[in-house]
C-alpha cells in the first residue's frame, strides 16, 4: 500500500521554467505587460462608469462587474507567478494555493452569471424596450449583483471543500502556473469522488444553462431585429449585441478548449499555453472589446481626459 501524504507546499513549475534564458525573459516581459496593461484598462472602464451619471444604467452596471472580475483574475495568478519567475522559489503554501484556486472559481463563476445576465439585459431590451426599467429596476439590478457574487463565493466554496478531500501519494509539483484543480487531480491517487460530483454541478450551472439561455436569448432578438424595417435601426440592434457575443463567443471558447483536453502528460503544453489565454489574455480584451464599440464609453472617457 502506498503512503499518502498531506503536503505543505505545492511546488507550480510552468513550462517556461524549463526552457532557455531567452523565452524565460519573453515570458517575464510578457505576463508583467498583460498585468499592468489588463489592470490599466479595466480600472478605467469601472472608473468611467462609475463617475459618469449617464452610465448608471443595468448594461453598465454589469460591464462595470465584469471588469471587476477580470481584475481578479489577473492579480489572483499574474503576480505570485512572476514572483516565480523572477525568485525561482516555485513553491507555493496549500493554503495559499486554496486561496488563490477559491478566486479563481469565484472569478469564473462571477464571469459566466454576468455575461448570461448581459444577454438577458440585450434580450429586455431589444424585444421588450417600452418595460425596460420596469424589469431591470434598480432593486432587481441590487439583487441581481447579489446573485453574482454570493452564488460566486458558495460555488467557491463547494469546489474547494471538495479538493480538500483530494490524497495525494507524493510530492505536489503541477505543471502549470497557478493553483489549478486540474493540474492537482492528475497527481492524487485518491478521495475524487466528490470533486467529480461538484465539477459536474458546476458545469450544468455555470456552463450548460447560461449558454442555453444566452442562446435562447439572441434567436429571440434576431427574430425581432429581422421585423424592424429601418435598416439604421437593425443595425443600431446588431450593434448593441455584437460586442457581448464577441466577448461570449472568447470567453466560453477559451474556457470548453482548456477544460475539454484529456488529462495526459503529452497535452501538458497545450492546456497550459490555452490557459495562459483564457486567464490572462481574455481579461485584458474583454474592456477593449466594449469599449472600442461603445459610443457612450468613448464619450465619457473623452469628458473624463479633456
Amino acid at each position: 500500500m502506498e503512503n499518502t501524504t498531506s503536503p505543505l507546499d505545492v511546488h507550480i513549475l510552468p513550462f517556461f521554467l524549463k526552457t532557455d534564458h531567452k523565452l524565460f525573459i519573453f515570458s517575464s516581459v510578457y505576463f508583467f505587460f498583460i498585468y499592468v496593461f489588463g489592470i490599466l484598462v479595466n480600472t478605467v472602464i469601472i472608473a468611467v462608469i462609475c463617475l459618469d451619471l449617464h452610465l448608471h444604467t443595468p448594461m453598465y452596471l454589469f460591464l462595470c462587474n465584469l471588469s471587476v472580475v477580470d481584475v481578479c483574475y489577473t492579480t489572483v495568478s499574474i503576480p505570485k507567478l512572476l514572483y516565480i519567475l523572477f525568485s525561482g522559489n516555485n513553491s507555493v503554501p496549500i493554503t495559499q494555493c486554496f486561496i488563490q484556486m477559491y478566486f479563481m472559481v469565484l472569478a469564473d463563476s462571477a464571469e459566466a452569471t454576468i455575461l448570461f445576465l448581459m444577454a438577458y439585459d440585450r434580450y429586455v431590451a431589444i424585444c421588450h424596450p417600452l418595460h425596460y426599467h420596469r424589469i431591470l429596476n434598480k432593486n432587481v439590478c441590487i439583487l441581481l449583483m447579489m446573485v453574482i457574487w454570493i452564488g460566486g463565493n458558495v460555488n467557491s466554496s463547494l469546489f474547494i471543500s471538495s479538493v480538500l478531500d483530494f490524497i495525494f501519494c507524493s510530492s505536489v509539483t503541477i505543471h502549470q502556473f497557478f493553483c489549478d484543480a486540474k493540474a492537482l487531480i492528475k497527481i492524487s491517487c485518491g478521495g475524487t469522488e466528490v470533486f467529480y460530483i461538484v465539477v459536474y454541478a458546476d458545469y450544468f450551472v455555470y456552463v450548460l444553462c447560461p449558454v442555453m439561455c444566452n442562446l435562447i436569448s439572441y434567436v429571440k432578438i434576431i427574430r425581432v431585429i429581422q421585423h424592424i424595417k429601418s435598416k439604421d435601426g437593425r443595425k443600431k440592434a446588431f450593434s448593441t449585441c455584437s460586442s457581448h457575443l464577441t466577448v461570449m463567443a472568447i470567453f466560453y471558447g477559451s474556457a470548453l478548449s482548456v477544460y475539454m483536453i484529456p488529462p495526459a502528460d503529452h497535452y501538458d503544453l497545450l492546456e497550459q499555453v490555452l490557459t495562459m489565454f483564457y486567464t490572462t489574455v481574455v481579461p485584458m480584451l474583454n474592456p477593449l472589446i466594449y469599449s472600442l464599440r461603445n459610443k457612450d464609453v468613448k464619450s465619457s472617457l473623452r469628458k473624463l481626459v479633456l
